[in-house]
């Protein structure tokens, strides 16, 4: 989880998400904090983002035969899926708006890595046959305004024959009250359930707020009507998450 669309350039105390990855690259194990805005806090080891393609899940391995030409891996983090698109023969431009995390996905082999917000991305980075959402990037949109407008960008800048890999989780496959709550919550404030306020944490460093889309496959399909995109088909994984092939409708 990533939060690429943070509207500007964070400084180093915001960093939280580059330092962490950055420790985990010198050997350090490295505990990354998720804070949701109601208090509800989990917990993960930063070395899952390091993870090898023989250890990737299915669904992962699955969606690189839908990846082609030149890509764009908006939220890049370590540089995983890109390095591996690049050693595959595709040019790849990662972008995330963590500094550390575009210094460490350099450092293991990425050749073009750029700090940037997904909400900068635009006609200025020339024009895509993929582009790639995964580690649950799709939820980089924001809210479904947002994921509208940037869906329509993504339709622009890409060739006629492009696709999404867009990875999400669905939001309703859980039995814990606490985010049944939480869900209850964002509905009656005119958001979507899935839509979570969150930040990142790392030792005595913190993100700015930002928010994190998590949809169900039906509201992934009604978030692209009149985007120029349909989902080609869906990639499935054990639990909650899913990867949506998206292709020009």
């Amino acid at each position: 989880m990533y939060p690429a669309q943070i509207g500007s350039l964070m400084n180093h105390s915001q960093d939280a998400f580059g330092q962490l990855l950055l420790n985990c690259l010198h050997g350090n194990e490295s505990l990354e904090i998720i804070e949701r805005d109601d208090g509800f806090i989990e917990a993960g080891y930063g070395n899952r983002y390091f993870t090898a393609y023989e250890d990737w899940p299915s669904h992962h391995v699955m969606a690189m035969k839908h990846v082609s030409g030149r890509v764009l891996d908006v939220g890049c983090g370590a540089g995983t899926h890109s390095v591996y698109c690049q050693e595959q023969g595709c040019r790849v431009l990662g972008i995330d708006i963590s500094p550390g995390a575009i210094q460490v996905s350099r450092h293991r082999g990425l050749r073009h890595g750029k700090v940037m917000p997904v909400t900068r991305v635009g006609a200025s980075l020339g024009v895509f046959d993929t582009i790639l959402m995964l580690g649950g990037n799709f939820g980089t949109l924001g809210n479904s305004k947002r994921a509208n407008r940037l869906l329509r960008r993504f339709h622009r800048m890409t060739t006629p024959t492009a696709r999404i890999i867009a990875e999400s989780r669905d939001p309703y496959l859980t039995s814990e009250s606490v985010h049944r709550e939480y869900h209850k919550g964002n509905r009656r404030r005119g958001r979507m359930s899935g839509q979570v306020r969150i930040r990142v944490r790392f030792k005595n460093l913190k993100t700015p707020w930002f928010d994190y889309l998590f949809v169900s496959k039906e509201e992934m399909q009604q978030i692209l009507n009149d985007t120029g995109w349909r989902v080609e088909q869906f990639l499935d994984s054990v639990g909650a998450g899913y990867i949506g092939v998206l292709s020009k409708s």
